[in-house]
């Protein structure tokens, strides 16, 4: 059952990113292999020009295994991962960098170190994940949102996570995006709070005017496909055709992801939207073409 499909990077997400300068980059904890791969990729791309911050030595000898000549770049000397953490915050903060891009280091070691007030990268939003899908190179990409950051967010945190994928999918070209609250059922019932929660959340998206289609409870069949969503006679602008998946918690995010990946070959682009600068937040067994794509959903959410 688990897919051996290629994993492509997506056509679209790749010009949109190619189409800007390239980008100033603090690769935070690069001394890993498939780091510097990608990383070199997206820098002969001309998508970015890295900082790299690790242990020197470390980051030379996995460019060497790779063959990529890192000498005109340069290397912070760090041996902490919380030192190299707060390094990259620190060039954000200073607008030396436009985009943060995790390495060989812990999410929330990277993220405690963002968040420190010192360092002013946290705006009036409140921090969310989102994850570009796309399964072949010129899909219409599916947004799901947050399944990697907020765990069981409530309800206004969910409005902020809302309105940071609406901002994310017009910078990828979608003019008024349509938007599913995801539950187990489209009908609102006490026996399933997600559901209640999700009415609610959209009626206040129509009550605040936000630019964007928004329909809730539904469940994942009735927010994809057209045919599921004829035969229960659902009726609005977004059932069957839903470009962001908003998940009642960040375990049912995740697994929907991880899901597509395993299961479909999807290459899932992931980033953490709502800061001064995008972060790009990979696993460890992320593919490179996803961990590319990471990098261009980046840029393009950089973008005005």
């Amino acid at each position: 059952m688990l897919s051996d499909k290629e994993i492509l990077i997506p056509t679209n997400l790749l010009n949109l990113a190619s189409s800007t300068k390239k980008v100033k980059a603090a690769i935070i904890s690069a001394e890993n292999n498939m780091v510097m791969e990608s990383t070199r990729d997206a820098t002969l791309n001309s998508l970015i020009d890295p900082i790299f911050i690790g242990n020197k030595k470390i980051i030379q000898r996995e460019a060497e295994k790779i063959e990529w000549d890192i000498g005109n770049f340069d290397i912070i000397e760090e041996s902490q991962d919380e030192n190299k953490a707060l390094k990259g915050a620190e060039l954000a903060s200073k607008e030396e960098v436009k985009i943060l891009i995790k390495g060989h280091i812990h999410t929330d070691v990277l993220m405690k170190a963002f968040l420190k007030k010192e360092f002013n990268l946290i705006e009036k939003k409140r921090l969310s994940h989102i994850w570009h899908m796309t399964i072949n190179k010129n899909d219409k990409p599916l947004f799901i949102t947050d399944g990697a950051l907020n765990v069981s967010p409530r309800i206004d945190v969910k409005m902020h996570i809302l309105n940071n994928a609406i901002e994310f999918a017009k910078k990828t070209g979608i003019r008024k995006p349509k938007v599913a609250i995801l539950s187990g059922t489209e009908d609102p019932i006490k026996s399933m709070p997600s559901s209640i929660e999700a009415k609610e959340i959209a009626e206040r998206a129509k009550k605040e005017n936000i630019d964007a289609d928004v329909a809730g409870p539904l469940a994942f069949d009735n927010a994809v496909s057209p045919e599921a969503a004829k035969i229960k006679g659902i009726k609005n602008n977004v059932a069957g055709n839903a470009d962001i998946i908003i998940v009642p918690n960040l375990e049912a995010g995740n697994s929907l992801v991880k899901m597509m990946i395993h299961f479909m070959g999807a290459c899932a682009a992931g980033i953490i939207l709502g800061g001064k600068v995008p972060v790009v937040v990979t696993s460890r067994s992320d593919s490179k073409s996803s961990r590319i794509a990471s990098i261009a959903a980046a840029i393009v959410a950089k973008t005005n």
